[in-house]
């Protein structure tokens, strides 16, 4: 079975410095000084942008807007466009060892994909994946509950040696990550129906973010065996060197 190491999520993070974090570990992974790694996370109040966004005319307005509904503007790791999470959210990364650019990225979406809608599914959740049109950040496989409101991205960052597959599932503060998506997607110019910006409590109020850890945890030990890991002080203070890459302002 292959052995993959869990980072359970620890003390709050500055968000440009969690983001970093994530960075940090897809560089240990992929120039081989850790093994393929499970995080887990919940985040500060957090909205990252994807590159692309940071090149629109409305972007110094999108992240004022951002700052404004109290989410820090970051700049995103892997993914599209932009996504709003926060402590009520769980963000899951798996970092995996990889030779080539483009080779298993499909694979890699239908895995991340595939192990959140089971984990769900075990929860009560009639969680799908698939791109409802007029989401926020599209993509093929976003999860949705039955239609009504996507509650978790995927996306991906390949580098040369390794890969981070990275969702975020919304677990509750439904009414605040629409109301800042809403805004920070009128701000960029960009067109999207903010009723399908969901939250599981939305369909599930008795759900936390804690089933949510234990569901997805027990979904990849399925497959893996998850060895208890920590971020030492040696990727701590090289997260600390990339914070620079991830901050707005």
């Amino acid at each position: 079975m292959t052995r993959l190491d869990l980072i359970a999520p620890g003390p709050l993070l500055a968000a440009d410095h969690d983001m970093a974090l994530s960075e940090a570990l897809l560089r240990a992974v992929a120039a081989g000084e850790r093994p393929p790694t499970l995080r887990l996370s919940r985040p500060a109040p957090t909205l990252a942008f994807g590159r692309l966004d940071a090149l629109r005319p409305g972007f110094g307005a999108a992240c004022a807007v951002a700052r404004e509904h109290g989410f820090t503007p970051v700049l995103r790791v892997a993914g599209g466009h932009a996504a709003a999470y926060d402590p009520e959210s769980l963000v899951v990364d798996e970092l995996t060892a990889h030779e080539g650019l483009v080779a298993g990225m499909q694979e890699r979406f239908r895995r991340a994909s595939g192990l959140l809608a089971e984990a769900l599914r075990g929860l009560g959740v009639d969680a799908r994946v698939g791109e409802l049109p007029g989401e926020y950040c599209p993509g093929a496989y976003s999860l949705h509950v039955a239609g009504r409101g996507k509650v978790a991205g995927v996306a991906q960052r390949v580098v040369r040696g390794g890969a981070l597959t990275s969702a975020v599932v919304t677990v509750g503060g439904g009414a605040r990550i629409r109301a800042v998506i809403a805004a920070v997607y009128a701000a960029l110019g960009l067109e999207i129906d903010p009723a399908l910006t969901g939250a599981l409590q939305d369909a599930e109020p008795a759900l936390t973010p804690d089933a949510v850890q234990a569901a997805v945890i027990a979904a990849y030990a399925r497959g893996a065996a998850l060895v208890p890991a920590a971020a030492d002080g040696a990727l701590l203070a090289r997260a600390q060197a990339l914070r620079t890459r991830h901050a707005i302002g």
